[in-house]
């Protein structure tokens, strides 16, 4: 059984937005972004998360910015939440002490419709604080990596206005199995997850997340949660 995550748009600039878009609050609103976790029953094992993006019209949905797939463009990339782009933060666990000072760590990963991707790990709280954020590293010199399901990269490469969701992409992060029903991500146990999505519209970036700070900011994890499956 997979888990659902419904995300919900950022309102702290929503007016805003709107007007640098010429549309209606309420069309905003009404954008609808789900993200599917499960954890594959066969080996190899995999966290399996799969991006639904829903627009209200088909003027909207020609508008957003979804990179077509390119399976030459499938590697490792940096930046790419300056675009379009699918993300979800992994941790052990939450820590008590305020954000600032939070030491645990935790893993971000990025990826683009188009097939880059990128995973970066963090000590605690935006730290380091450098950019681009270090590779996540499988060892001394390989980059983790994650998979692009053939089967399904193109079941929704662009506008497909005959279906309830009109943009999707599976991710597949190879997981190791822990005893007592857990897993991990290249050495963190997935005991939080926060999915969420940047989607570029024309010229405006529009945050969904299952909770929000005030302003937005995905590496929160007062905002985070639970893994359950």
């Amino acid at each position: 059984m997979s888990q659902v995550f419904h995300l919900r748009l950022a309102t702290d600039s929503l007016a805003i937005q709107a007007q640098q878009l010429g549309v209606s609050i309420a069309a905003l609103s009404d954008i609808r972004v789900s993200v599917h976790a499960d954890i594959s029953q066969t080996s190899p094992f995999y966290l399996k998360l799969q991006y639904q993006v829903s627009m209200p019209t088909p003027s909207m949905a020609h508008r957003l910015e979804w990179p077509v797939w390119q399976s030459d463009k499938v590697g490792f990339a940096d930046y790419l939440w300056e675009e379009t782009c699918l993300e979800c933060f992994i941790s052990a666990k939450i820590p008590q002490a305020p954000m600032a000072k939070a030491n645990a760590p935790y893993i971000e990963i990025n990826a683009s419709p188009d097939g880059r991707y990128a995973l970066y790990q963090f000590d605690g709280y935006r730290h380091p604080d450098t950019l681009p954020p270090p590779a996540l590293m499988t060892d001394l010199q390989t980059r983790a990596m994650l998979d692009w399901p053939t089967s399904s990269v193109n079941s929704s490469s662009g506008v497909n206005l005959a279906r309830s969701v009109d943009f999707e992409r599976y991710l597949h992060i190879p997981v190791t199995p822990l005893p007592h029903q857990q897993y991990a991500v290249y050495g963190t146990v997935i005991e939080h997850l926060h999915p969420c999505v940047i989607l570029w519209v024309d010229k405006t970036a529009l945050y969904f997340a299952p909770s929000h700070a005030t302003p937005p900011d995905f590496h929160n994890r007062q905002h985070w949660c639970k893994f359950v499956l």
